[in-house]
């Protein structure tokens, strides 16, 4: 996958960084040994976090302070890891989908950075992390409509299709053999994504067989 991030975007938040890992994997349901490590690891951060702390964990903070920066209320736009960090501490508990999402959520709430994972089957051209204009609208994966402007969003040649709060439907993973992209969204600069690269890669051969992957990080320098 051929994957930039645009200029006005650089320019308006250069600590902007990408990391991406991608692979062939077989999507299916999320084995036993899965489903103890991410119910174990949702025990543990129910513990360390209040309402009031999520917000503060450092590479959330970013993410709101980017947001704020483009023109998005972080509010209203809540970042997939301080959403999801929000119900463990609720006690709400997530959703089980698959294999590839479970990993891609235990990642997520676990570094405090937003991932995004798309099937490149349904993605056409280039991909660029941009900032959309008013307006902007996509279908949400369980959300309808949902308006993206001034959020930092991916396109392809066929549109917009993932940010950090919420992806579409379009590139959403579905089961069977598929190609795939996760893209791990930071708003504090690169240097804190590689252990997490790593740590997702072990937690893909572990469980869900992958055994080839590339992993790369993109950033404004």
């Amino acid at each position: 996958m051929q994957i930039s991030i645009a200029p006005e975007l650089q320019a308006r938040w250069p600590q902007t960084a990408l990391g991406v890992l991608v692979y062939e994997v077989q999507v299916e349901p999320s084995s036993p040994a899965l489903l103890a490590r991410f119910d174990q690891t949702i025990a543990q951060l129910a513990g360390q976090f209040t309402l009031d702390t999520i917000a503060q964990q450092p590479h959330i903070a970013a993410t709101r302070q980017a947001y704020k920066a483009l023109g998005a209320s972080p509010h209203d736009h809540r970042n997939a890891a301080e959403a999801m960090l929000r119900r463990v501490v609720k006690q709400a508990g997530l959703y089980h989908i698959n294999n590839v999402v479970e990993v891609n959520n235990l990642l997520s709430i676990s570094s405090g950075y937003a991932i995004g994972s798309y099937d490149l089957g349904q993605l056409q051209g280039p991909v660029v992390l941009d900032t959309p204009p008013d307006g902007t609208r996509y279908e949400g994966i369980g959300k309808g409509a949902l308006t993206i402007a001034h959020l930092p969003v991916l396109r392809d040649d066929l549109g917009w299709f993932g940010n950090p709060s919420s992806d579409s439907r379009r590139a959403m993973i579905q089961p069977g053999k598929r190609q795939v992209a996760s893209v791990l969204y930071a708003f504090d600069g690169p240097q804190g994504l590689e252990p997490w690269l790593a740590e997702f890669a072990q937690a893909l051969e572990e469980f869900c067989g992958v055994t080839d992957l590339q992993q790369y990080i993109l950033s404004c320098h």
